[in-house]
Order: structure tokens, then C-alpha cells, then sequence
């Protein structure tokens, strides 16, 4: 099989690597970037961060902190405004998933012209706008390092996976002791997509010897750290091992693409505003438990790394053990159903049909160890709820 990688120019990851900001810019020949992020960023004091650097090295920068949760196409219009109203030769996108999908498509879409559904996959969008320099602030995405981002369409209700070079980051800068402020449910829901992105790309249909070694790194240090970055937030060891384990499921997925948990994943979040990280842990134990039959080596080789079973266990076995593993995770790590957090269960069920055309349409569940019919993806969906 012929593997095809698309990565970062640079890549700089470490505590404290945030202050080489400016020298890779330097080294990149840039010097006036747009900062995308968001308003709690702003807040927490991180934005400063990065603009004291800037500002020590003498150069200029402007601020779009209008990212919201799930970013939108009206988000990215807003920022697409902001870039055009500055003589920036860059864009840094920083904070989680959404401000560095944000920056990738108001990046692409300043060249590329048109709505973003026009780009939706699997057009592979190419044409490359201005260089963009991601800082992940929350250890799950890894969007810093995958050739995807996702915006929601406000019009149309969906969530677009977009995908091509020119979502590449030109470079990442991946600084783990941003992730200290990150409360408990940020934590948790970032980790388990961190390891829902390592284990989809594990047995998607597109895996790979370079993409199975990122992902099977990645699945060990989130099932051990997991749960004592949610307890002591100031746990360096586990927030390093985090961020991390995100990067490296990151570079797994980008390359090997996700399955069935993210086709069902992004509905959730478009219709029913559930953060990406959370819908993916929601739904992460039922459609393993659905999906394991049709590869029980590679699904089992899961439970293994993550030390969940032992060598002597049949892979049906460790199998057994690997759902059993992820629904005690899930109660762990106090993840609910989409009905404890205000999602009727009736309501949504009227949905269901167009969320799972929607589902099949991104393509992901086509690289699932299972495709699953419409009718099952609507009756995965009741189980999750």
C-alpha cells in the first residue's frame, strides 16, 4: 500500500516552546500575522502570551478573537473581514480545535473564494492562502498537525469536513503548559477525541505502517494519563503526556482519516451544539461495540497497548475488554448521553434520518472496519441517546 503524508513545515513541541514563536516566524520570513483565537483566551491571559513575544521581537500583529464553540461560516466571514482589513503576511491560529480550523479555512477561503460548502470533502482544497502557525491550547484536536477542518454551514445545518493542503499548517508550535487552565470537562472530552481520532485511525481502511505507529503511541499515554490531568490540573507529567498523545493522534488521523464515530459525531454538534470532543465520547463505546467484529486483531491490539488486556487474551476476548474498558472510561470520566444534557430523546429521534444522511455523506463511515446502512446509523444513534 502506497501511504501519502501531508505535514507541517516545522514542527516545535515542548513546555515553553511557545516563547520560539517569533523565530519561527523569523525563520519563515513572516512578521505581521492575524492572531485568530477566541474571547476566553483573551481572558485567561494566554493571547498576551503570545503578543508579549511578538512584541519583544518588534513585530506588528492583529487580533480576531470572534471564534466561537463549532466554528461557523458567519465565523469565518467575520474573520475573513478582519484579515482583509490589515496588511498581514500570516495567520496564527490559537486555541483549540475551533480557533485553529478557524484560521486554516479563513486562510484557504481568502483564496479559494465562494462558501466553504463548495469545498466540502472529498474536494481536496489545494490552493493555499497566506501561511498559517497553529498553537493548540487544549491537547485534542490535533488539528495542528492534520490537512482537515471542520465548519459548521448555518444555512444548511451540517458540519463540513474540509480537507486538501492547504489545511496544512505551515507550522506548529506545541506548548503543553497552555492546557493548565483547562477545567475538568475540557480535559476529558479532549483527551477521549484525542484517543477516538488514534483509534479510528487505527482501523480505518486506510491505515498504514507510518500512521499505525503515531496512533498505537498515542492510545497507551491517554488511557494512563487521562485521568490524573482531570484530577490535578497542574499535573505536568499528564498534561505533557496529553498533549502529546493528541499530536501524534493527530498525525495518525490526518493521514489514515477517521470512521464511523466522527461521521456521526459531526450531526451532534451541528444540530445540537454538543462540543466535537464530547459528541465523540458519547458515542465512542456503542459504535466500537457495533464495529469490533469486522476487525477484532487490530480492535484488540487497542485494549492491549492501553493495558486493558493481557498477551494470553483471544482477540475476541480483548475485544470484550476494550468496550468494556472505554464504557468505564466514559463513567470516569463522567461523560453523559445526549439526554442528560437536554437533548430529548423524541425530538431528536425526527432528526436522526437527516443526521445520518449527513453522516454517510462525509465519507468517514465509509472507512469504518463495518459500513453501516442508513437504518443502522439511525439505530446507533438510539442507543447512544
Amino acid at each position: 500500500m502506497i501511504g501519502r503524508v501531508q505535514s507541517p513545515r516545522i514542527i516545535r513541541i515542548g513546555g515553553g516552546v511557545a516563547s520560539e514563536t517569533a523565530l519561527v516566524l523569523e525563520q519563515l520570513g513572516l512578521s505581521n500575522p492575524l492572531i485568530v483565537t477566541d474571547t476566553n483566551l483573551v481572558k485567561l491571559g494566554h493571547v498576551d502570551t503570545v503578543t508579549s513575544i511578538l512584541q519583544k521581537a518588534g513585530m506588528s500583529f492583529g487580533i480576531f478573537d470572534g471564534v466561537v464553540e463549532d466554528p461557523t461560516d458567519i465565523c469565518v466571514d467575520a474573520g475573513l473581514a478582519a484579515l482583509k482589513a490589515g496588511d498581514y503576511d500570516c495567520i496564527i491560529g490559537f486555541g483549540g480545535g475551533s480557533p485553529m480550523d478557524s484560521a486554516k479555512a479563513i486562510s484557504f477561503m481568502a483564496v479559494n473564494g465562494g462558501h466553504v460548502r463548495d469545498y466540502k470533502a472529498p474536494y481536496q482544497i489545494d490552493k493555499c492562502g497566506l501561511p498559517t502557525i497553529l498553537i493548540p491550547t487544549t491537547g485534542g484536536t490535533g488539528s495542528e498537525l492534520t490537512r482537515w477542518c471542520v465548519i459548521t454551514d448555518t444555512q444548511l445545518v451540517e458540519k463540513y469536513n474540509l480537507s486538501g493542503l492547504a489545511c496544512v499548517a505551515t507550522a506548529a508550535i506545541i506548548d503543553w503548559q497552555f492546557t493548565v487552565t483547562k477545567p475538568w470537562r475540557i480535559t476529558a472530552d479532549t483527551a477521549v477525541d484525542s484517543l477516538t481520532h488514534a483509534m479510528e485511525a487505527y482501523v480505518s481502511r486506510k491505515s498504514f505502517a507510518y500512521t499505525d505507529a503515531f496512533a498505537l503511541s498515542a492510545m497507551p499515554l491517554i488511557a494512563k494519563h487521562v485521568r490524573a490531568a482531570c484530577a490535578d490540573p497542574q499535573n505536568g507529567e499528564a498534561r505533557e503526556a496529553l498533549m502529546l498523545a493528541a499530536s501524534q493522534a493527530g498525525m495518525a488521523f490526518s493521514n489514515a482519516s477517521v470512521a464511523l464515530v466522527h461521521g456521526m459525531s459531526r450531526p451532534i454538534g451541528a444540530h445540537f451544539h454538543v462540543a466535537h470532543g464530547l459528541s465523540n465520547a458519547m458515542l465512542l463505546p456503542e459504535i466500537t461495540a457495533f464495529s469490533v467484529s469486522a476487525s477484532t486483531e487490530r480492535y484488540g491490539h487497542c485494549a492491549r497497548v492501553m493495558g486493558w488486556s493481557n498477551s494470553t487474551d483471544s482477540d475476541e476476548t480483548a475485544c470484550e475488554k476494550l468496550v468494556a474498558g472505554l464504557r468505564q472510561l466514559n463513567a470516569d470520566l463522567k461523560v453523559p448521553k445526549p439526554s442528560e444534557v437536554g437533548h430529548n430523546r423524541d425530538e431528536a429521534a425526527k432528526l436522526w434520518p437527516l443526521m445520518a444522511d449527513q453522516a454517510l455523506s462525509s465519507g468517514s463511515p465509509q472507512n469504518n472496519p463495518i459500513v453501516p446502512t442508513k437504518d443502522e446509523i439511525i439505530e446507533l444513534y438510539g442507543k447512544v441517546w
